[in-house]
């Protein structure tokens, strides 16, 4: 299958690298000329493409019309809409997938003819709807306006914490690993959760806490 992967962070760079195990042929497209220069480092310079998705020239370099799938994760709603809507609708790419970092903005996706989302946010509180009655969820939304963040962060070969037990991890104050993605898997995450290299871990942390967990779990 051809796969073009539209983003260059820790989401991107780990699909790319699971695709292309599996003998995938895989183009990531990035925005930043810096970034697509040193990605390219890691997973070849014919698998990475600088230039911005949303521009029709640019789709048309990266082979959008010969796509098996389409697959847009930046940080941004708006770009992976647009990405996503012209893939369908100019070069016919029957399989489109986007990522929503914003819950609220799910039904704009479905409502355009984007059915295929994830959002971080939304695995996390269904997850909690699981576990806890829907009356006990609104003190969790308080919170969540009371700026505590969902991030997600991917653990690199550096981090300290591979091969630790959720248990024996010193998280800041306020901090729960909520989620872990782990071979195409997702996992509930316990006390007993043994973390390993390339783990995609979801975590409700306190804003300000936010750059102490991202150095705490040694993530790139």
């Amino acid at each position: 299958m051809y796969l073009v992967l539209v983003g260059g962070g820790n989401v991107g760079i780990q699909l790319a690298k699971k695709l292309l195990a599996r003998n995938h042929e895989v183009l990531l497209l990035e925005k930043s000329l810096n970034t697509a220069r040193r990605l390219r480092a890691h997973l070849g310079s014919d698998n990475v493409m600088s230039g911005d998705a949303c521009d029709i020239r640019i789709q048309k370099e990266a082979g959008f019309a010969r796509a098996d799938v389409v697959v847009a994760v930046t940080g941004e709603d708006e770009d992976n809409l647009i990405v996503c809507q012209l893939a369908k609708e100019v070069h016919q790419v029957k399989r489109v997938l986007a990522r929503v970092n914003d819950p609220e903005h799910e039904q704009i996706f479905r409502d355009l003819g984007i059915d295929d989302t994830v959002s971080a946010t939304s695995i996390i509180f269904n997850l909690l709807e699981q576990q806890i009655a829907s009356d006990e969820l609104v003190p969790v939304g308080a919170l969540h306006r009371g700026h505590v963040e969902v991030v997600e962060s991917v653990l690199s070969n550096r981090s300290s914490l591979i091969g630790k037990a959720v248990r024996d991890i010193a998280l800041p104050p306020g901090t729960f690993l909520v989620y872990l993605l782990r071979n195409g898997i997702g996992h509930q995450v316990s006390g007993e959760t043994v973390l390993q290299e390339d783990d995609m871990v979801v975590a409700l942390v306190p804003t300000e806490s936010a750059d102490e967990l991202r150095n705490c779990l040694g993530c790139h």
